[in-house]
């Protein structure tokens, strides 16, 4: 029996949602409480997704004069955008979740995004919602994946299949559609991170090269739709890229060649794991960090054989019957049903898919080989080369990233494999539950979140402007440990002097020279001078000269106390 096509993707999506939840476990029962707030970067990407649902609806054209690190501008241009995971939590921030709470949900949800839109592509590619299945949960579920909690645009990674499979379908029979749905691809990304839509340009221009002998004798109609749909995309994107642009001027934020080399992958993060199948067998030895860890998986790489044997056998057996001519036939209607999927009955449409599917198999198999080489960053003269024909590359810190392109290539021809393979019911239902035990790292321990202490709340009461200034103030070097204030400032939104993001502005560290040194009084004279009205002094973040803090403080007239919160943290006005 046949589920339409509504009812099909609905179910589908309800199982990627559920494989969110098993991976993120026990995340799901306590989404407001639970958090991994330990890692700064959480607390960073939180406040940015607040900070966008915060400004979009009030002042979108200062979207990006975020406020933290005052008084620098163009403060969220510091890191990842996050507008459209920001976008996607922000009716529940409206209607008064915590910044931990959207993060959590919309975290689980782009895991399930991820994986329901690799299913599609594979889907309709075979027919087989199975496959798509086993694709979605190599692809969205992974050693990679599973270490990036702190970092959602590392989650939300759908962009990526839905490009191929608009361009799939530009260079197939939908080529105005295809090159507009292409472009909205493009620009989801690109409002997502800037990683993503450097990853689709070089996976779009691999895909073109390897299959060119599909469109080249139609390159009059198909190169003007795929230029089109890059500037489409550009124009979409251009309100993003100016402050961008801006920062890398005014602000000298650019990525060093040191710091590529250092967040490199190696060869042999390609046999780390941190699953708890593989990482607590014979994969531990070769994982390092959550940067360099990229092993697949046994189950996936053999089906990825399955798909490499399949297609090349495949496609020679039906050269010789003339039943294709170099270009890709059409998949199976996207209505087969899952039952028939595992039926294990030879059909001789799937066959010849299948058998064509080597052009698919090989563009994968070439896309998995530039995603591992570009990970290995400057040890290959490939990235150098690529820095100096495109641009975008220079604003890349983490070469290693490129590792997502190997493991959605492989994630593909897993699923390629399993449909070429087309094995019995029971398989089917074993090669999906394999593919998600050997990724599985949950349960994970997670940090409590009791909320934003509610002495900042104070703040966004407080009448007449406000500059605030958080004590300890650390150096560029520690800026990590700021994390908390920025977290904490969501409670208010008004100007704060800490900050952390991905780049740190020399206005910052301009202040930290002195402010350091509170509670000496060069350095509050520093801070008044800054224009600072406000003081939160976290008194046990001073460790052994906590007491003689807070002494220095009460004997000064020119701090005023407001309040006294949560361990020992204390609010002061600053008088002039």
């Amino acid at each position: 029996m046949h589920l339409p096509d509504r009812r099909r993707r609905a179910a589908t999506l309800a199982i990627c949602l559920l494989l969110a939840v098993a991976h993120t476990w026990p995340l799901a029962l306590h989404p407001a409480r639970y958090s991994r707030n330990d890692n700064a970067d959480t607390a960073l990407n939180e406040w940015i997704m607040a900070w966008v649902a915060h400004q979009l609806p009030r002042d979108p054209l200062h979207l990006f004069e975020a406020n933290i690190f005052y008084p620098a501008h163009d403060a969220l241009a510091f890191s990842e955008p996050l507008i459209v995971p920001a976008l996607i939590g922000a009716p529940l921030a409206w209607a008064g979740a915590s910044p931990v709470l959207v993060y959590n949900l919309v975290l689980i949800l782009g895991f399930a995004l991820t994986a329901w839109a690799t299913c599609l592509l594979v889907e309709s590619w075979t027919g087989r919602v199975a496959a798509g299945l086993i694709a979605g949960s190599a692809f969205a579920f992974n050693t990679h994946t599973l270490t990036r909690l702190a970092h959602i645009q590392g989650i939300h990674l759908y962009g990526l299949p839905l490009a191929l499979l608009a361009l799939d379908r530009l260079l197939d029979r939908e080529r105005r559609h295809g090159a507009v749905a292409l472009a909205a691809c493009l620009a989801l990304m690109a409002y997502t991170s800037g990683y993503l839509v450097v990853f689709a340009t070089i996976m779009i221009a691999v895909v073109l090269a390897v299959r060119a002998t599909e469109w080249i004798a139609q390159w009059r109609v198909v190169l003007p739709r795929v230029v089109g749909a890059g500037v489409l995309a550009g124009l979409m994107v251009a309100p993003l890229m100016i402050p961008y642009r801006r920062v890398a001027v005014e602000q000298h934020m650019v990525r060093t060649l040191a710091s590529v080399a250092e967040f490199s992958a190696t060869p042999r993060g390609y046999l780390a794991s941190a699953s708890r199948v593989h990482g607590s067998t014979w994969s531990a030895r070769f994982f390092s960090d959550d940067v360099n860890s990229f092993f697949p998986g046994f189950t996936v790489l053999g089906l990825c054989l399955v798909a490499g044997v399949a297609g090349t056998l495949g496609a020679s057996h039906l050269q010789k019957r003339g039943r294709i001519s170099g270009s890709i036939a059409k998949a199976p209607g996207a209505g087969a049903a899952l039952n028939d999927a595992n039926s294990g009955d030879p059909d001789p449409e799937v066959a010849g898919t299948l058998g064509a599917s080597h052009l698919r198999v090989g563009m994968l198999v070439v896309l998995a080989g530039v995603g591992f080489v570009l990970s290995l960053g400057m040890a290959t003269p490939l990235y150098g080369w690529l820095l100096h024909v495109f641009p975008p590359m220079l604003g890349l810190r983490v070469a290693a990233r490129f590792g997502n392109l190997f493991l959605l290539a492989t994630a593909l021809l897993a699923g390629l494999g399993a449909a070429a393979w087309n094995p019995r019911r029971g398989v089917w239902l074993v090669l999906l539950l394999l593919v998600n035990l050997e990724a599985l790292r949950a349960p994970f321990t997670y940090t409590p979140f009791d909320g934003v202490p509610g002495i900042y709340r104070l703040l966004a009461d407080e009448p007449g402007p406000v500059v605030l200034a958080e004590q300890p103030f650390f150096p560029r070097t520690m800026a990590f440990e700021n994390a908390p204030y920025v977290l904490a400032s969501t409670a208010h939104w008004r100007p704060l002097m800490n900050g952390y993001s991905g780049y740190t502005p020399s206005t910052y560290q301009h202040y930290a020279d002195a402010f350091w040194y509170f509670p000496q009084e060069h350095a509050i004279a520093a801070m008044k001078a800054a224009g600072v009205t406000h003081v939160v002094v976290h008194v046990a973040r001073f460790h052994h000269d906590n007491m003689a803090v807070e002494e220095v403080i009460d004997k000064r007239a020119d701090f005023e106390l407001m309040a006294v919160g949560r361990d020992g943290m204390r609010l002061y006005r600053l008088k002039r």
